[in-house]
């Protein structure tokens, strides 16, 4: 196992989240109240999921009752919690040694369920939870008119370039 994949998916999530926070936030006022109150509430489960299990990695509780917050939070507040916790996670990946990704981590669910995953399957799990609701959000977006920004790793590479 390499640090390389993981450390290309943390900095693939950050670059599509930025992006599409930077959408978003341009054309947040142009939703319908509907639409606009279930993109964030999407937002919000991305986001309470990358909390969980980065809390599941430090060994900490993560006070979450479930995949989302009990309250939403607005959009500058969620925009500003996709920032530091992308970052978080490049800083995570940076540091972890290449055991490290195949070390496991005892975690409940917040469903109850108890459930062993390696730290590369943690970070593997938040990078796709968080592809397939930025694809979510997608549709939400182009549904008004609004395109959604760029969400593919060929762009990402490409700008990497």
């Amino acid at each position: 196992m390499t640090a390389q994949p993981y450390s290309q998916l943390v900095r693939y999530k950050r670059w599509a989240d930025r992006d599409l926070y930077e959408v978003i936030g341009r054309s947040f006022d142009k939703l319908p109240q509907d639409s606009a109150a279930i993109l964030l509430r999407i937002l919000d489960h991305i986001q309470a999921v990358d909390r969980i299990f980065q809390h599941h990695l430090q060994g900490l509780p993560h006070g979450y009752r479930a995949p989302h917050s009990e309250s939403v939070p607005d959009f500058q507040a969620l925009a500003d919690g996709a920032r530091q916790i992308d970052d978080w996670y490049v800083s995570y990946v940076s540091g972890l040694t290449e055991t490290g990704f195949a070390q496991p981590v005892d975690l409940t669910l917040t469903s109850g369920k108890p459930m062993r995953m390696r730290r590369g399957e943690i970070i593997l799990h938040v990078c796709l939870h968080g592809t397939y609701h930025r694809g979510n959000v997608g549709v939400i977006l182009r549904k008004h008119g609004i395109a959604p920004g760029r969400d593919v790793l060929t762009d990402f590479l490409d700008d990497a370039i």
